[in-house]
């Protein structure tokens, strides 16, 4: 095994990160510029008018479209 391969070896999972209220009060989506929901159980933020949801990486929220996961 290489040391590249160590490093990617499996991970112990992470405790959720948790994002600032006041921050999560200022932001909207920058599609629609609609409120967002916070999902602290996947880390993500929710535009339902969107039908999007932006990912959480390390508590810092991801607001680009292309990164977003579409909702089902």
């Amino acid at each position: 095994m290489s040391d590249g391969e160590a490093t990617t070896a499996a991970r112990p999972p992470r405790a959720a990160a948790t994002v600032d209220p006041r921050l999560l009060e200022i932001l909207v989506c920058p599609l629609t510029k609609t409120t967002l929901e916070y999902d602290a159980v996947r880390q993500e933020l929710v535009s339902r008018a969107a039908k999007l949801a932006y990912p959480i990486r390390d508590g810092i929220p991801v607001m680009l479209p292309d990164e977003a996961r579409p909702l089902g």
